[in-house]
């Protein structure tokens, strides 16, 4: 790696990240609330900044040197079975899909749902990517899953700064949490980042998808299975963290790969 990881690297992306499309967002002057109005709201609102962001962190994450670490476990989690958590919010995000009201949906609007996929990867890479690798520097794995999905929840509490009532803001912070650590147990069970991204821009494109007209009774599988899906997550993931050794070792490094934190006996 071109540059050593340590912790401060990686919180100094996250809160980059994070001010840079805030930034970007409030200076559109489209509220939170209105993004789905239209498929030109969406796009200004929201996915521009994703693009702004997604053009920033390629070139920074390859300047670091980290993107093996970033997109990569050196080795898959002991257990895999936690990966029924993942793979149910998967099917309860196409359930969402095959029920949403597609008439309602111009092409203009599905165009612009799917540029707000970006955020699949903008948001992994920063949190369950760079940050990650950050703190296994310094933290047992326990931590990292912790520290990661918290600051990833409370990332969501500038949505209140475009307008996002207070309330629905936390319920959004709490929601992404859980969701959070179902990204996490995805990385860990397939030892790699990349369907974690997918699975968090199938998510949220079902999410707008549905905010459009009137969806069928099967979109209230989402309310009722979502809750459900997390408390799996939240119990299945100390599986996933158990025995883990993707500790990193400032320094020890060579390839770009994690290495096993030297032991004296």
């Amino acid at each position: 790696m071109r540059v050593t990881p340590r912790v401060w690297i990686g919180l100094v992306v996250f809160v980059g990240y994070a001010l840079l499309v805030l930034a970007v967002q409030s200076s559109t002057g489209i509220p939170y609330t209105e993004w789905g109005a239209s498929a030109g709201d969406l796009f200004i609102g929201a996915v521009l900044s994703l693009v702004i962001a997604t053009i920033v962190l390629v070139p920074l994450i390859s300047w670091l040197g980290w993107w093996r670490p970033v997109l990569h476990e050196r080795e898959r989690s002991r257990h895999r079975w936690p990966i029924i958590a993942p793979i149910l919010l998967a099917v309860i995000a196409i359930v969402g899909l095959f029920s949403a009201d597609w008439g309602a949906v111009s092409g203009a609007f599905l165009f612009a749902a799917l540029g707000l996929c970006l955020v699949g990867f903008t948001e992994e890479a920063v949190t369950r990517g760079v940050l990650l690798v950050a703190l296994r520097t310094r933290f047992a794995e326990v931590w990292v899953w912790l520290i990661s999905s918290t600051l990833f929840a409370l990332m969501h509490l500038l949505n209140v700064v475009l307008g996002q009532p207070v309330p629905g803001t936390l319920a959004q912070v709490a929601a992404a949490f859980g969701t959070g650590t179902v990204l996490y147990i995805l990385r860990r069970t397939t030892g790699s980042l990349i369907p974690a991204m997918i699975l968090h821009a199938l998510w949220d494109f079902n999410l707008f998808v549905l905010g459009n007209g009137t969806p069928g009774p099967a979109a209230g599988l989402i309310q009722a299975l979502y809750l459900p899906v997390i408390v799996l997550a939240l119990i299945s993931v100390a599986w996933v963290i158990r025995g883990a050794d993707e500790r990193i070792t400032p320094g020890l490094q060579p390839d770009g790969l994690q290495h096993r934190e030297s032991r004296t006996a």
